[in-house]
C-alpha cells in the first residue's frame, strides 16, 4: 500500500481521488457479447457515476464516437481483444491504444461526425417512439442484439462505415480479415521509426508515417 493510501485511510468516507469527468463522456463496456456486431457505446452526462465494469472516454467528440462505433474498429477489436469465456473484453491498452486512427482531413472528419450523429439520432428515434406508445425505451443491449431489426439504426451504421472507410482510403473487402490486414499494415507504418538508417555508401532516406492515433 502506498503512503498516500495510508494517509487517506483516516478519512474512509471521502473519495481518494475525483475521477468523474466534468462533461459528457463515452462509456465502453469492459465485456460485450460475441453475438453483437458492434460494442454498444454511448454518451453519459457527468452526473452519472459509472462502475469499474466500463471504461470512460472524456472529451470524446462525434469523430471519436463514430470511429469507435464503426465496423473498422470493431473488426480490430474482435481480433486483438481478450475474452471472458467467449465474449469480448475491451481493453484501453490492447484495443484502444493500438487502434490506428486515420489521418482524416477536415472533409472526412466532418463526414464521420455527421454519420455518427445520425447513429445517435436513430437511437433517439426509437426511444421517442417507445415513449409515445408508453413502452419501455430500448436499451443499448436491445439495439445491438443479433437480429434486433432496428432498420434505421442499421442504415445509419452502414452510412457511418462508408464515411470511416473513405477516411482511411479503404477499398478492400467487407470481411473482418481484410479490414484487420489493412489496419495491421497501418499499425506497422505507425510503429516504424521515422528515420530509417541508410545502407553504407547510400543516401539517408526518411519514411513518413501514414497513420496516426488518438485525439487530434
Amino acid at each position: 500500500v502506498d503512503k498516500q493510501t495510508q494517509k487517506d485511510a483516516v478519512t474512509p468516507h471521502l473519495f481518494q481521488k475525483i475521477r468523474q469527468p466534468e462533461s459528457n463522456y463515452l462509456i465502453i463496456p469492459n465485456v460485450s457479447s460475441e453475438n453483437r456486431r458492434f460494442v454498444p457505446i454511448d454518451y453519459l452526462p457527468p452526473e452519472t457515476i459509472v462502475s469499474n465494469l466500463v471504461l470512460t472516454l472524456p472529451n470524446a467528440t462525434l469523430y471519436h464516437f463514430g470511429l469507435l462505433c464503426s465496423t473498422m474498429h470493431n473488426a480490430f477489436m474482435r481480433t486483438v481483444a481478450g475474452r471472458l469465456k467467449s465474449d469480448y473484453r475491451y481493453s484501453n491498452t490492447v484495443v484502444y491504444n493500438n487502434f490506428p486512427f486515420p489521418q482524416a482531413d477536415e472533409k472526412a472528419r466532418a463526414a464521420i461526425e455527421s454519420a455518427a450523429q445520425a447513429v445517435l439520432d436513430a437511437r433517439e428515434q426509437y426511444r421517442a417512439e417507445a415513449r409515445a406508445e408508453n413502452l419501455p425505451e430500448p436499451t443499448l443491449a436491445d439495439f445491438y442484439r443479433a437480429g434486433a431489426g432496428y432498420t434505421a439504426l442499421d442504415k445509419a451504421h452502414a452510412a457511418l462505415d462508408k464515411a470511416v472507410d473513405a477516411a482511411y482510403g479503404y477499398k478492400g473487402g467487407k470481411d473482418d480479415a481484410s479490414r484487420v490486414a489493412f489496419l495491421f499494415d497501418l499499425y506497422q507504418q505507425l510503429a516504424a521509426p521515422t528515420d530509417v538508417p541508410a545502407p553504407p555508401g547510400s543516401k539517408r532516406r526518411t519514411r513518413k508515417n501514414t497513420a496516426s492515433h488518438g485525439s487530434e
